[in-house]
């Protein structure tokens, strides 16, 4: 008996799901993605510079070339195929699709010009199609990063490469065109509390200490000796971590400002209260916060930072999903551990929410694979000759993962060093490599084929 799972979405916890049902031996597996390129997150919100992170991939890849796995990308739920077909064809349906929406301030003037969420800016510099055109605002001297987790340090780390790291990385052409020209001297990152309770992977920060043309800063009188600051660490290993981080935070509070040509100044204790202007950003009004005792208040005093570029990086949500349970509070689909019903489940960010690294989506792959094995006892649905059959009746151009690789290998081939590759960031390039064996070098600055 072989069972017949579509799992929708392509990124890590797909995957993770997808190798947990090849354990068993007894599943054929069909991934479901609405871009022509897989890997989720891993292409498209891992930080362009971080090409050692983004070799996942290469595990991933021995995956998706297994005989009992299939590709299809270029085929979206619900523009293509409602999850209602998708159940009568499969004998189980995996949800995988994240949380790609920005979490909002909830402030006066967030949705001024040159204000954007870290989910469309991330998008936009590693090239999603999505955000290709997005043409955000990025200006000089001074930008603001909200927020105090990993991906604010991706977003402020970029701002302030220099022309060299930029050129290293995959970013697309349009992207280190726009950040050269930005003017942008110092990157300020916001955080509502101190830097013992910064959610920042020591790597991370660690990174910062090499950046060409920037040095990083801490203001002395934010770090926990002199705030009265408590220490929250679940057990010992979590509190060395949070020492290691507050190792480095002296030490760019040890750093001087003219020591390189640009700065990344964190400003603990600030909490975004509104973003001031007319139709763009002209500044950010932060209220500063103080601990008394060992509760975090505000102070009911104000500082205003005068900046025209500003990126939230503070939580995502997942989308809702027609006739499907959602939790509005938590930006999730509700489920019992993964389960949605027996036949239905959800996996990865859409699950349990944004948090984790790639890898800490491998046991929500193996929770759904019990789950599924556990539910389905028999064989019923026709599968992927089922999906085919739609597709095909439909007219619908899916892109298999050899095709993928085809797109893969002409990025790569197009690349000049030391970029890693050449992105295509939009689906009319992404289709042309396979309709007309487009080099990646022969790309017009901005593509008029069809999205």
């Amino acid at each position: 008996m072989t069972l017949s799972v579509a799992i929708v979405g392509a990124g890590p916890a797909a995957f993770y799901t997808a190798e947990a049902l090849l354990a068993s031996g007894r599943v054929k597996i069909d991934v479901i993605e609405r871009l022509p390129t897989p890997y989720g997150l891993i292409r498209a919100g891992v930080a362009p510079d971080h090409q050692s992170t983004k070799k996942v991939a290469q595990k991933f890849e021995r995956m998706a070339l297994a005989n009992a796995v299939h590709f299809f990308g270029n085929v979206q739920l619900g523009r293509d195929v409602a999850l209602a077909e998708l159940r009568a064809i499969y004998d189980a349906v995996v949800l995988a699709i994240g949380s790609p929406r920005d979490c909002a301030l909830g402030i006066p003037g967030e949705h001024r010009r040159g204000v954007y969420g870290s989910s469309l800016f991330v998008g936009w510099y590693n090239g999603h199609p999505d955000f290709r055109d997005l043409d955000p605002i990025v200006r000089g001297p001074t930008a603001v990063v909200i927020g105090n987790g990993n991906v604010a340090l991706d977003v402020a780390r970029v701002l302030v490469m220099s022309e060299a790291e930029l050129a290293a990385s995959d970013i697309p052409d349009y992207g280190v065109e726009t950040l050269r020209r930005s003017g942008i001297e110092e990157v300020v990152v916001v955080g509502r509390r101190g830097p013992a309770q910064a959610r920042f992977a020591n790597v991370e920060l660690r990174e910062l200490l090499e950046l060409d043309e920037c040095v990083t800063l801490v203001d002395p009188a934010d770090l926990p000796e002199n705030t009265a600051a408590p220490i929250h660490a679940g057990d010992d290993r979590e509190r060395r971590l949070i020492e290691r981080n507050l190792t480095l935070f002296r030490q760019f509070s040890r750093a001087r400002r003219d020591e390189k040509r640009k700065r990344l100044r964190f400003r603990f204790f600030r909490t975004p209260v509104a973003i001031l202007g007319d139709e763009a950003a002209s500044g950010l009004r932060l209220e500063t916060m103080a601990w008394r005792d060992g509760t975090l208040v505000a102070t009911g005093r104000f500082v205003e930072i005068a900046c025209q570029t500003i990126i939230t990086a503070i939580g995502y949500r997942c989308e809702a999903i027609p006739d499907l349970p959602f939790d509005p509070a938590r930006g999730l689909i509700a489920s019992d551990d993964g389960r949605i019903e027996p036949g239905l489940y959800v996996v990865g960010w859409a699950k349990r929410g944004p948090t984790g690294v790639i890898s800490s989506n491998r046991p929500d792959g193996e929770v759904c694979a019990a789950q599924i094995l556990a539910d389905v006892t028999a064989a019923a649905r026709p599968g992927r000759p089922g999906l085919e059959r739609l597709l095909a009746e439909r007219g619908i151009r899916a892109v298999s993962f050899n095709d993928w690789r085809t797109i893969d290998e002409a990025e790569v081939s197009a690349a000049r060093a030391p970029a890693p590759r050449r992105k295509f960031t939009t689906l009319g390039e992404m289709l042309a490599v396979l309709n007309r064996r487009l080099d990646a070098r022969d790309i017009p600055d901005k593509w008029e084929g069809t999205a």
